[in-house]
């Protein structure tokens, strides 16, 4: 791959898309493109990190082992997103890993110094950035108060309310269909929920006509059902 291809792999998103061609350069995405296989880890159990990754294709699974050496996941991000040290700082990852899942992954990697000193030069792309970690941010605190406000079957429904929002899906005739790339064990992780009722909840999602679910894809197909349904639980 050339180092024009791999600039245009950031390009097409818009944290990226004003910045100058010199610009790119200081970031050195030559030396910083990276391709990690499926299942491999991009960071493991890290503590003092001081790279910011971003994703230009696959998905990336964040989480940590608990002291019974299990992996607990926090969350599945995908193309467009960024993390490691989203913060900027190089001491907050507290042993949280990273890993490739479902595919291979492409990702950009960039130090810390590296990207602050970009920030500083184009104020454009701070606000942009800090929007970004807003957004996320706000995502993180609204699935906490979830999960400490909310049973199960409602904490389901506004994440797949989060799913709509956040996947680039399309409108066809069948309904609102986004890709699948969450299991029933995935999400029932991320939401604080046995396998087994996840399954019971989707199952019921489905005879209610407000979903429905395959590996491939996810389908609404009245999206307002949903929203329905959200509002009245």
């Amino acid at each position: 791959m050339t180092v024009d291809d791999k600039t245009i792999l950031i390009r097409n998103y818009n944290l990226w898309s004003h910045l100058t061609d010199d610009e790119y350069e200081e970031l050195n995405i030559v030396h910083n493109f990276i391709e990690t296989a499926k299942d491999d880890y991009v960071y493991f159990e890290a503590f003092h990190h001081n790279k910011l990754y971003f994703i230009k294709d696959g998905y990336i699974k964040i989480g940590f082992i608990n002291d019974e050496g299990i992996e607990v996941i926090r969350e599945i991000i995908q193309k467009g997103e960024i993390f490691g040290q989203i913060t900027l700082e190089k001491n907050n990852l507290n042993g949280e890993f990273a890993k490739a899942y479902k595919s291979d992954v492409s990702l950009c990697a960039f130090t810390i110094d590296d990207f602050q000193k970009l920030l500083r030069k184009k104020p454009e792309l701070a606000l942009k950035y800090s929007m970004q970690i807003g957004n996320k941010l706000r995502v993180i605190e609204n699935r906490l108060v979830n999960l400490l406000n909310k049973d199960v079957s409602t904490r389901l429904l506004h994440f797949l309310w989060y799913l709509i929002q956040m996947n680039h899906g399309e409108n066809t005739p069948l309904g609102f269909r986004i890709a699948n790339y969450l299991t029933h064990e995935d999400i029932a992780h991320l939401i604080g929920a046995s396998r087994q009722t996840v399954t019971t909840l989707l199952n019921e999602l489905s005879s209610e006509g407000i979903l429905t679910y395959t590996r491939q894809e996810i389908c609404f197909p009245d999206v307002k059902k949903l929203q329905k349904r959200i509002s009245v639980a």
